[in-house]
């Protein structure tokens, strides 16, 4: 379904009880809440599970294309007021990380709980900044499915193309339902975004860190910063999987997020 939030038609979708624990799902980049699926199938029926398409992605609206992370967090704020959520449990994947730490910062009152998956709290670096230039000028020239074969090789295992291509399809089809404006305005607010690494230290929030073990854009040995800094915060690397740890290792993701998910 869709709802306007700061004059754009978001998308989002429920499952569980309206009264149980709610537990808002924020994808990465370049996808839609579409690759939460494994997640929603497999959640308590007490949980109140909320994942919507970001801003530029999905089924939610495109806009001008100029975005940034503040702006995203103004939607994922809008969408808790919307669903009278006074407090819930982020869990966001690559970018999604990158949105949920940023509210923490700003709005630490609205959430109760963190999964960061695959993610990291440091800005992107000089050399990242340039890659990300050259993805946008790649998805201008060439199109967006020229991108995502090129992206899901990054993302992705290797041997996951061996084990499991309908998730490789999977993925593939997830970006290239995406608009070239969504994709390059999305590429500009990653790598204008801010260091959340310093308001680490000072948050009480309970949380979960998940990485693939084979991640290879935010490795274990990025992610130990946060789980050093966060105080008692678990950290879980995960096997068979690399960047899209939901996917790719989908029974232990789960496993450990419902074990996480009870504890609160």
């Amino acid at each position: 379904m869709k709802t306007l939030l700061n004059d754009f038609a978001i998308n989002y979708t429920e499952c569980g009880l309206p009264q149980g624990l709610p537990v808002v799902f924020i994808h990465g980049f370049p996808f839609s809440h579409e690759m939460w699926k494994p997640q929603l199938n497999a959640i308590p029926n007490n949980i109140h599970a909320i994942a919507y398409d970001v801003r530029g992605h999905g089924l939610s609206d495109v806009g001008d294309g100029q975005y940034s992370i503040e702006f995203f967090v103004d939607d994922l704020i809008a969408l808790l007021d919307h669903l009278f959520i006074e407090k819930a449990i982020l869990c966001g994947l690559s970018m999604g990380g990158y949105i949920a730490l940023r509210t923490i910062e700003r709005h630490p009152d609205r959430v109760c709980g963190l999964v960061l998956c695959d993610t990291k709290s440091e800005p992107d670096t000089n050399t990242v900044k340039i890659k990300r230039s050259a993805t946008m000028k790649l998805v201008k020239t060439a199109g967006v499915r020229t991108f995502a074969e090129d992206f899901v090789k990054t993302i992705l295992w290797e041997k996951t193309y061996e084990r499991n291509p309908s998730t490789v399809a999977f993925i593939k089809q997830m970006i290239c339902a995406n608009s070239p404006l969504g994709i390059c305005g999305t590429l500009l607010a990653l790598a204008s975004r801010t260091d959340t690494t310093p308001e680490l230290s000072s948050t009480n929030i309970p949380t979960c860190i998940i990485v693939g073990e084979h991640d290879k854009l935010t490795p274990s040995s990025d992610v130990q910063t946060m789980h050093k800094m966060i105080a008692g915060s678990e950290l879980h690397v995960l096997p068979n999987a690399a960047h899209m740890s939901n996917l790719e290792n989908t029974q232990e993701f789960n496993e450990r997020l419902i074990a996480f998910l009870k504890k609160l």
